[in-house]
């Protein structure tokens, strides 16, 4: 986003407004990569696993209700976005568990 400092500020919103559906545009078509999201989502389940069957039920209500908050958070801001149905919550698990990718 550059702007000139002369330049109106009505013309600077409107060559905002146009960058910013140019980006959404090209996010929404393009595809996501979800190998790492996967990854992510096996190293949680198995930490929820090991959590339950250990009985720490305090440990396993944190870690399940943060990652529970994570995913809400992400999927209402993929909706704002203007994202729908299947894409936004692609998106989502991607944003939630995506940090798979550098393990």
């Amino acid at each position: 986003m550059n702007f000139d400092e002369n330049e109106p500020q009505s013309v600077r919103e409107e060559r905002f407004a146009a960058e910013r559906a140019e980006a959404r545009a090209a996010r929404k078509a393009a595809s996501l990569d979800l190998w790492g999201a996967h990854v992510g989502a096996v190293i949680v389940t198995v930490a929820v696993v090991l959590l339950s069957w250990y009985g720490k039920l305090v440990a396993l209500g944190i870690v399940s209700g943060v990652f529970l908050l994570w995913f809400a958070a992400a999927l209402a801001w993929a909706y704002a976005d203007g994202d729908h149905g299947r894409h936004a919550l692609q998106r989502a698990y991607n944003i939630t568990f995506g940090w798979g990718n550098g393990v």
